[in-house]
């Protein structure tokens, strides 16, 4: 087995040098000179696009996209405040429904942005860090260049497992799971090092802009303290964010947060983070995103955010979100607290529809059944064309006329 170690050293040590750590200390970059339009080049580049534009026609066309035009030209804004004008262009930008923490930019520009995100950020400068840091892997292709590692890596698999097939023997077999071993390691470090390399480029552009950014390291420090929430609920050990994985695609978030802190420029600190008009642009779509959000079932997670959110003051949206997690969970206490949080929704806002019956429901299950059919008959006032109105009007029938 040496001797095939000996005869695919050249492909490991280019595949070796293709994960070499990307960048070293200090700044983050600022932004290359844009170079205008960009076109494929190369066959594996070309391909990359052609697959990136059969995937975008079926998304353009997906029921999980949000089609809100105010929503999609202040997400579309955000980027161009961090990226220029000149680089935005390039973009397509589709949000998805999808209650998760992530966003993606395919190689042709396709640029997905989940509503679990947008949850999640707390200010434009936040918005702007991990769009920034997606447009990273778009002007710096790292799209072709994980794929040509991978490629490398399983060319080298293969043949090395050809060879090994001709010398049988425990340290034949022994030989090649080691080599196996070290390619893997090598494309899960390339992986975290590209994340790496964008993380650097996405603060750059910050760096170069006018919001502030060291909201970048916020992002990942915001995700530490929800993880520890949900963790913490479901009466596990905290997480360890320093720790890394063998397989992990990305850098520990401790990591990412220590470095993006150390690296944002210490004059921006003073500067716009946009945490107003973020919250008055998200306002319409908060209820929903925090519906989707509870019925994830991560009680620690949503209640760690709800609170987050209510930071800013409580608003009657915020108070039915935590009415409804705590009402989920249903403990007989949860119940208890459900109705208070309803209760304080509706002195917020008396239109509340949704409020009172998830206020009735409580009250009906904490053994108050005259103040709980009261609430549901009030929604079914506000809601009468609910989807469940025949079902609560079973629990609050209308009451008895005086003869």
């Amino acid at each position: 087995m040496n001797r095939i170690a000996r005869s695919m050293g050249g492909v490991f040590a280019l595949l070796a040098a293709a994960a070499a750590p990307a960048g070293g200390p200090g700044a983050a970059p600022l932004p290359p000179p844009y170079a205008g339009v960009y076109q494929p080049q190369g066959v594996d580049e070309i391909g990359f696009w052609r697959e990136a534009d059969e995937d975008e026609r079926a998304l353009a066309n997906a029921s999980e996209v949000i089609r809100d035009e105010a929503l999609n030209a202040y997400v579309r804004g955000v980027l161009c405040a961090t990226v220029g004008k000149d680089r935005c262009g390039a973009a397509r930008i589709y949000i998805l429904r999808t209650p998760v923490f992530n966003a993606s930019m395919t190689a042709n520009g396709t640029m997905r942005v989940f509503s679990g995100l947008l949850l999640r950020m707390r200010s434009e400068a936040e918005l702007g860090a991990i769009l920034g840091h997606e447009f990273g892997h778009f002007e710096l292709r790292h799209g072709v260049r994980i794929f040509k590692a991978r490629r490398s890596g399983t060319d080298l698999l293969s043949w090395a497992a050809v060879l090994a097939s001709m010398g049988p023997g425990y340290q034949t077999r022994n030989s090649f799971a080691d080599l196996r071993w070290s390619v893997y390691g090598s494309l899960y470090r390339y992986d975290r090092d590209m994340e790496r390399e964008a993380d650097l480029l996405g603060l750059g552009y910050l760096n170069a802009g006018t919001l502030r950014p060291q909201a970048a390291a916020s992002v990942w420090r915001n995700v530490m303290a929800e993880g520890e929430a949900s963790s913490r609920a479901r009466g596990l050990s905290k997480p360890r964010f320093d720790q890394l994985a063998f397989s992990a695609s990305h850098p520990p978030s401790a990591e990412r947060a220590l470095t993006l802190a150390a690296l944002a420029d210490p004059g921006g600190d003073g500067r716009d983070d946009g945490a107003e008009r973020y919250a008055a642009a998200l306002a319409p779509w908060l209820p929903i995103f925090l519906d989707d959000q509870v019925k994830l079932n991560d009680f620690g997670a949503s209640d760690f955010l709800i609170a987050e959110l209510a930071d800013r003051g409580w608003t009657a949206p915020l108070w039915l979100a935590r009415g409804e997690l705590y009402r989920a969970r249903g403990n007989p206490r949860d119940l208890i607290n459900a109705a208070e949080f309803y209760t304080n929704a509706v002195a917020i806002d008396p239109t509340l529809a949704d409020a009172y019956r998830g206020l009735g429901l409580s009250l009906l299950k904490t053994g108050r059944p005259t103040e709980g059919r009261a609430a549901l008959r009030r929604y079914l006032t506000l809601k009468p064309d609910a989807k469940d109105a025949g079902m609560i009007a079973m629990l609050a029938p209308a009451e008895a006329r005086e003869p």
